[in-house]
């Protein structure tokens, strides 16, 4: 089977302002390489053959730099976008994807298995799979709890909760193109909205690695700094 992954390389990055100003988001300099070449050599390093670049904010100069892909020993072709599309819609525009793929976005540093991610998803036979990560959430205050006659009836002070957060790495069967309307802007936030009404099969893989998305500043800042320390373990 060969392996396919589409990398939603679109957005303007506004949350990474002023570096994003100049460049791309995927070209953001994650140590010596900008954070979308990290994952190409990584999915490389997994066996990937195929990679679609889904392209619109500043798009020619994210081609310039990886063009074909034969510098690093993938194919790699685009999908460009002449209107901002949002996170799923963009999949609509790419007419050769196989039965299963993988799909992810362009800022994400993780040591996940990526071979592993999409075997699976394609062995448990869902629609569409999410990579999930455990968050800790400490809240900044004291927690009041009261009962229906503003009574207090419990006191927490600056409790934990935990929840699992999508990660931004998806693998998804073709079928999951019926569900995403043409022409419109269409995330994937309202493609789960619409595979939850449908009552798809839609899994959920928890992952416990490491895991950053680099679109606000800090987040950058800290994958910086982590970065010299995990390069064995990115597979960079």
């Amino acid at each position: 089977m060969q392996k396919r992954a589409v990398i939603l390389a679109g957005g303007k990055g506004a949350r990474l302002k002023p570096y994003t100003t100049v460049l791309p988001k995927p070209l953001m300099p994650i140590g010596d390489y900008p954070i979308l070449e990290v994952i190409i050599r990584q999915l490389k390093f997994f066996n990937y053959e195929h990679i679609t670049l889904a392209v619109n904010h500043q798009a020619e100069i994210i081609k310039a730099f990886f063009g074909d892909g034969s510098n690093w020993g993938i194919k790699i072709d685009y999908s460009f976008e002449t209107k901002p599309l949002s996170t799923a819609a963009p999949l609509r525009l790419i007419p050769d994807l196989p039965e299963n793929f993988l799909v992810m976005n362009g800022d994400i540093l993780s040591d996940i298995n990526y071979s592993d991610f999409l075997e699976n998803h394609i062995t448990n036979q869902h629609i569409f799979t999410i990579s999930a990560y455990e968050r800790e959430n400490i809240a900044d205050y004291g927690v009041l709890d009261i009962n229906d006659k503003d009574e207090l009836i419990g006191y927490r002070e600056k409790p934990t909760s935990t929840y699992h957060v999508s990660m931004g790495i998806y693998a998804a069967n073709c079928s999951v193109i019926d569900y995403i309307p043409e022409n419109i802007k269409f995330g994937i936030d309202n493609l789960m909205h619409k595979l939850l009404s449908e009552n798809a099969s839609v899994g959920v893989k928890p992952y416990s690695g490491y895991w950053m998305d680099i679109g606000r500043s800090d987040d950058y800042m800290t994958a910086i700094e982590d970065f010299e320390k995990l390069k064995e373990q990115l597979h960079v």
